[in-house]
C-alpha cells in the first residue's frame, strides 16, 4: 500500500513539477496609502525539490474593467514554516506542507485606485503536483493566486479595505469513507460579510515550459480541467461530494475514492450588502485508507433525576440555591481511545468576568486498556451567577477521541435556562452632610477648621444579608499622608465605619480642598449593587474671617486707650495663606512704616491726619483701609 501511494504521488516526476500544493492572497490596509499585499504558497514538504522553492515571486496588479496593468510588485520570501497537524499523533509520513510567505507593502494612490468596477491581483507559477487524481495533465497545470479588491476612494471619500484572511490551511488528510471537515472560515478586520464558495482552480497563464512570468499578465486565467465526471460542484468524489458552508466556512466530504485530489475555494466580501472584493485559495487533500475508528458516545445525568438527558426534548431549569453540576459518562468503543471534553456555547456569550459552564474534575482519559475503565465520569457546572435573562441557552458538550485523521466526536446539545437570585440594593447612611437630591450634583461639602478634629460614622445594612465592606479611598492621595484615618467593621448585613481627620497645615500645606469616596461593597451575590458617598473636605481657618473690622480711628495721647494700631482681628494663618506684611502709608503715598510681623504695633506719626494701610498674605490675599489718627 504505502508503495502504491509513493507511485501514486509521483516521486519520480521531473522537481519542477512536484512542489506546490496550493496557496491564497490577501491585502492588508495599513495607513494613509499604504498596503501590505502577502501571498501564502503552499509547498511539498515531501516531494518538493528545494530548487523550486522561489525567493520572489512577481505580482500584477490589474483594472477590472478595462484589464490594465496599473503595477508590478515583486514579493519576497519573508517566512518558511511548516503546517501544523490538528491531531500531531497522525501525520502521515507521506504528507508534510510548508507554509511560504511572500510580502511587500504597496502604495495604492488615491488619485490612482478609483475605478468602479475595482481591481485584481495575480501570482502565477507552475506547476502542480504530478499525483493529483482529479484534473487532467496534472504536472502541466499550473496555479493562479487571485484576488479582488475595491477602488481605495469612492464618492470621493477614502474607502479602506483589508480583503479576508483565509484560515488555517491544511495540514491534514482525509480517510477513505470517512466524513473529513475543517474549518476554511476566515476573518475580516473590517468587519465584512463574508460569503463561501466552491469554485474551480486556476491555470493561468504559465505551463512546464515557462514555469514563471517574467512580466505579469492579466486575465482571463483559464481554469484547470476536471477530470470526466466531475466539476466545480463535484471536485472530489463522495458521498457527499466537498462541499462548504456558505456562512461559516466549513469544509466537509466523505470521500469514496483514494487519491490526491485540489479544489478551489472562494470567500467573497460584502459591505452593506454590495460585493466589494473576494479570494481565492486552491488546496489538495490526501485521502487514504485508515484504520477504521468508531466515534466516542457520551450520556449526561442532570441534578437530581436518574433519567438521561434527552437533547431536543429535554430543558435544564437551572434555579437560585439548586445543583447547578450535571454528570457525564463517556466512552469509546475501540481500544486505548484518548477522549477528550470540551464545551462550545451556541447562542450565548459569558461577560467579561463571569464564569461560564466549567468542568470541576478531569476532562481526558484513556478508555479500554488494562488498568482504565471502560467507562470515564465528569462533572459539569454551570455558575450560579449565569443568568440567560429568559432565554434558552443552548451549549454543546463535545466529547472527541484522538483517531486518525480527525478525532470523531459526539455531541450533545444542551438547552437550559439560568435564573440568579433576586438582589435588594443595600443602605448607605452617615452622619456626613445629606447628599444632593441630583444623583448628577456634585459631592457634599464639609468644611473642617484647621487645627479641630472632625469625625463621622457610616452604617450600611443590606436586607439580603449579603457579606458587606466599607472602604475609603482619597482621590489622587493616600488617606494617611494627610492624616486622615478610616476604620470599618464589616459583616454579613452589617458594615460601620468611622472617619476621623484633624487637618494641619504641617501635614498637608498644599490642597486644602480634598475628596475622598466612601464605598458599601456586596460580595457573594451574582449582581452586586454597591452604594458610595463622595465628600469633598474643606479646610478653612478656626475663625470667621469673613466678619474681620479693623479700627479706623487711634488717638496716641498716652492714656492707654487707642493709643497704637494693630490688626488682631486678620484672619489666621493657614497653610498656604499666611501673613506676609504691612505697609503704612501718608495721604501723599509716602511710606511711612512697614512690619513683617502679624503682632506689630504702630504708634502712629508725629502728623495728625489720615493715613493708609496695606496688609498682604503670601497667596496674594490683601486688605487695604484707611486710619485716622487724632491728637
Amino acid at each position: 500500500m504505502l508503495l502504491l501511494l509513493l507511485l501514486l504521488l509521483g516521486l519520480q516526476r521531473p522537481a519542477r513539477a512536484t512542489h506546490i500544493v496550493g496557496g491564497e492572497m490577501e491585502l492588508q490596509y495599513r495607513s494613509g496609502s499604504t498596503y501590505l499585499l502577502t501571498l501564502n504558497l503552499y509547498f511539498d514538504a515531501v516531494n518538493g525539490n528545494s530548487g523550486a522553492l522561489d525567493q520572489q515571486l512577481l505580482a500584477g496588479i490589474f483594472a477590472k474593467g478595462t484589464d490594465q496593468l496599473m503595477a508590478q510588485v515583486t514579493l519576497p520570501l519573508t517566512s518558511n514554516t511548516f503546517v501544523n497537524y490538528t491531531n500531531p499523533s497522525c501525520t502521515a509520513g507521506s504528507l508534510s506542507t510548508r507554509k511560504l510567505v511572500y510580502s511587500r507593502e504597496v502604495t495604492l494612490a488615491g488619485n490612482v485606485y478609483t475605478s468602479p468596477a475595482g481591481y485584481y491581483v495575480a501570482v502565477e507559477r507552475c506547476c502542480r503536483n504530478n499525483g493529483i487524481t482529479n484534473i487532467v495533465n496534472p504536472g502541466g497545470a499550473a496555479q493562479a493566486f487571485y484576488l479582488e479588491f475595491p477602488a481605495v476612494v469612492q464618492n470621493g471619500q477614502p474607502f479602506r479595505d483589508s480583503t479576508p484572511r483565509i484560515f488555517p490551511p491544511l495540514g491534514d488528510y482525509a480517510c477513505l469513507g470517512e466524513l473529513f471537515y475543517y474549518d476554511f472560515g476566515g476573518q475580516d478586520t473590517d468587519g465584512d460579510s463574508l460569503a463561501y464558495d466552491m469554485v474551480t482552480p486556476l491555470n493561468g497563464h504559465t505551463n512546464t515550459a515557462t514555469v514563471s512570468l517574467g512580466t505579469a499578465l492579466p486575465g482571463p486565467f483559464s481554469p484547470i480541467t476536471w477530470n470526466a465526471g466531475l466539476s466545480t460542484a463535484n471536485q472530489i468524489p463522495g458521498a457527499p461530494t466537498m462541499t462548504i458552508d456558505g456562512r461559516s466556512g466549513r469544509l466537509t466530504v466523505r470521500p469514496t475514492r483514494l487519491g490526491l485530489f485540489v479544489f478551489g475555494v472562494r470567500c467573497a466580501e460584502y459591505r452593506r450588502g454590495v460585493k466589494i472584493g473576494e479570494t481565492r485559495r486552491d488546496f489538495q487533500l490526501m485521502v487514504l485508507a485508515c484504520p477504521q475508528n468508531a466515534a466516542p458516545s457520551m450520556v449526561m445525568m442532570p441534578p437530581g433525576t436518574r433519567q438521561p438527558y434527552r437533547p431536543a426534548r429535554d430543558t435544564l431549569r437551572l434555579l437560585p440555591g439548586q445543583d447547578h453540576c450535571i454528570q457525564l459518562l463517556f466512552t469509546d468503543p475501540d481500544a486505548n481511545s484518548q477522549l477528550t471534553l470540551s464545551t462550545h456555547p451556541v447562542n450565548f456569550t459569558v461577560a467579561a468576568g463571569t464564569p461560564g459552564p466549567i468542568f470541576t474534575t478531569a476532562t481526558t482519559g484513556r478508555v479500554r486498556t488494562p488498568g482504565a475503565p471502560d467507562t470515564l465520569r465528569a462533572t459539569l457546572c454551570f455558575p450560579d451567577c449565569l443568568d440567560s435573562q429568559g432565554r434558552v441557552f443552548l451549549l454543546d458538550v463535545v466529547v472527541a477521541d484522538n483517531g486518525c485523521s480527525l478525532p470523531k466526536r459526539d455531541t450533545v446539545r444542551i438547552a437550559f435556562t439560568a435564573r440568579t437570585a433576586p438582589n435588594t440594593a443595600p443602605q448607605l447612611t452617615s452622619t456626613f452632610p445629606s447628599p444632593p437630591l441630583d444623583a448628577a450634583a456634585p459631592p457634599v461639602l464639609v468644611q473642617v477648621p484647621v487645627g479641630q478634629p472632625y469625625t463621622a460614622n457610616l452604617l450600611g445594612l443590606d436586607a439580603d444579608n449579603n457579606a458587606l465592606t466599607m472602604t475609603a479611598e482619597g482621590q489622587n492621595f493616600d488617606l494617611a499622608t494627610v492624616d486622615m484615618r478610616f476604620t470599618a467593621q464589616n459583616g454579613s448585613g452589617r458594615a460601620t465605619g468611622t472617619f476621623a481627620w484633624q487637618p494641619t497645615c504641617d501635614n498637608n500645606p498644599v490642597p486644602t480642598e480634598l475628596t475622598v469616596t466612601f464605598r458599601l461593597q456586596e460580595a457573594a451575590t451574582c449582581t452586586p449593587l454597591p452604594q458610595q458617598r463622595v465628600v469633598r473636605f474643606l479646610m478653612v481657618p478656626t475663625a470667621d474671617t469673613v466678619a474681620f473690622l479693623p479700627p479706623n480711628v487711634i488717638t496716641p495721647n498716652g492714656d492707654g486707650l487707642n493709643d497704637v494700631f494693630t490688626l488682631p482681628g486678620l484672619p489666621p494663618d493657614l497653610c498656604d495663606s499666611r501673613f506676609a506684611g504691612v505697609r503704612i502709608f501718608s495721604r501723599w503715598g509716602n511710606e511711612v512704616y512697614h512690619s513683617p510681623e502679624r503682632s506689630f504695633s504702630w504708634p502712629g506719626s508725629g502728623v495728625a491726619g489720615t493715613y493708609y494701610y496695606l496688609v498682604t498674605f503670601t497667596n496674594g490675599r490683601k486688605f487695604k483701609g484707611w486710619l485716622e489718627v487724632v491728637r
